[in-house]
């Protein structure tokens, strides 16, 4: 394809020549940003600048074209004066300008083409400024670039999305929303439904299940294209009549809709898995302190219950914690319920102490329980505050231990020093009633059976809450 010759005014009286120079001038600034007027040597004569034209080229009158350009352009000037001087029809070319303004960043970006006036005469430049090109395709290459990251990330995520896809133990089948044919499936889901890729891919949905469980699937399928939430339901394969349970989600995009469909078996394994869990619910909302650690007493699991007795924060900050952290008192008291409970593998009611985070210290009583599931050793602690344990565990009532095997079946559950110190106040205040039923609540005579002073023993009466003492707070003793 040829470019047309240019052309030039067919009416004389329109011509160029007939214009007066600031006519001319004028229009040359209307037609282009820039116009150079050059002699035969490259030097610009004069310059006419259009409203959109750069003020600074007034400045470049009096200097040769190639010096105000940056050096790459010095030899695209020289091309154009060459065959300007030639009469050779113009071409365009870019020249770049450099800019010394201080607001002003880079280059001044310029296209050109020069053309003679006449045989002998001077050479015009016309100039059109590119800044807002130049703007436009930094742009679109800021753009461009910006779109290949993104594009980047996609692909990564894809690549691992697909990744995942293929090494899920699920199975799972991506469906077409609109036919309902099978589009992928995993590698898990070939194994379970024994059937190559090529057989499966492509074929309907609902063919993969017997007769009655069809018509549950289409349903299924259907609930999902409507509803954002849909429950799972139970199929049966056409093959092999095994029961599946089906879930899925709809994922919509660019105006496509899949649906994502997981098969999971229904054996004793998922009913196992569904009692553990409704297990961990109970034991987490259960109102006794439960913790579960391993073999070196560190958590593995804490309920709200016992991060509320040790009041914690959170069930977080309890993990990987050693249990003594929280529960039984520093040095023997630790030892004797570990050691009782390797013992015998259970313990039942050993009377110790839980430590709060904020300094609160609470009695409580504890059992466990030492569970070895194969290479693996658990120890499971129940722990709930004292105030509620029965009477007959109690040192405080008035009945005793009456024999050597009631004191020793203590032990272990009561530490030594609070066995010895209760068992001492149980006696002391049980003397005390016996010597003042004797006297008739003589307390002279009380104190004399006891061995002790009158002081001693109103001390001791006001210790243990026995008797009326204001007869004693105003100093007459009771004879």
């Amino acid at each position: 394809m040829t470019t047309p010759a240019a052309t030039g005014f067919s009416a004389a009286g329109t011509r160029p020549e007939s214009l007066k120079a600031d006519d001319l001038g004028a229009l040359l600034a209307a037609a282009c940003d820039v116009t150079l007027l050059l002699d035969t040597k490259g030097v610009i004569i004069d310059v006419a600048v259009g409203a959109n034209g750069a003020p600074s080229a007034k400045d470049w009158i009096g200097k040769p074209w190639v010096d105000t350009a940056t050096i790459e352009s010095r030899p695209k000037i020289e091309a154009m004066m060459r065959e300007a001087a030639k009469g050779a029809p113009p071409r365009w070319r870019q020249v770049n300008h450099p800019v010394s303004h201080p607001t002003s960043a880079g280059d001044l970006p310029m296209n050109y083409a020069a053309a003679r006036t006449h045989s002998g005469g001077p050479i015009v430049a016309f100039g059109r400024d590119l800044r807002a090109f130049a703007a436009l395709q930094q742009r679109v290459a800021g753009s461009q670039q910006e779109m290949e990251r993104e594009y980047a990330r996609i692909r990564s995520a894809e690549k691992r999305y697909r990744l995942l896809f293929q090494l899920a133990a699920e199975a799972i089948l991506i469906i077409d929303a609109e036919t309902h044919h099978i589009v992928e499936a995993n590698p898990a889901a070939l194994i379970l439904l024994g059937k190559p890729v090529k057989k499966l891919v492509g074929g309907a949905f609902t063919e993969l299940f017997d007769e009655p469980s069809r018509r549950v699937a289409q349903s299924f399928v259907a609930a999902l294209l409507v509803a954002p939430r849909v429950d799972n339901v139970h199929v049966a394969l056409t093959e092999t009549r095994e029961p599946l349970l089906l879930s899925g989600a709809l994922l919509r995009q660019e105006g496509a809709g899949s649906i994502i469909v997981m098969l999971s078996r229904v054996d004793g394994g998922a009913a196992a898995s569904v009692e553990k869990a409704g297990a961990m619910l109970v034991m987490e909302q259960m109102p006794d302190a439960f913790v579960l650690t391993d073999r070196d007493r560190r958590i593995l699991m804490a309920n709200a219950a016992f991060v509320e007795l040790v009041q914690l924060a959170s069930e977080e900050r309890a993990r990987g914690e050693p249990i003594e952290k929280w529960i039984g008192r520093p040095g023997v008291d630790v030892d004797v319920l570990f050691a009782n409970l390797q013992t015998h593998g259970v313990l039942r009611h050993f009377s110790t102490v839980a430590r709060g985070e904020h300094g609160t210290i609470v009695d409580v009583d504890v059992s466990g329980i030492d569970v070895s599931n194969g290479a693996r050793r658990f120890l499971g602690f129940c722990i709930r505050p004292d105030d509620i344990r029965s009477g007959r565990e109690r040192l405080g009532g008035r009945e005793l231990p009456r024999t050597a095997e009631q004191f020793t079946d203590l032990v272990g559950r009561v530490s030594l020093k609070n066995l010895v110190r209760e068992t001492t106040d149980l006696i002391e205040r049980l003397c005390i009633e016996a010597a003042l039923d004797i006297t008739k609540d003589n307390r002279a005579s009380a104190a004399e059976m006891l061995g002790l002073s009158r002081q001693a023993l109103y001390t001791k009466l006001r210790r243990y809450g026995l008797g009326d003492l204001d007869d004693e707070d105003s100093g007459a003793p009771t004879d």
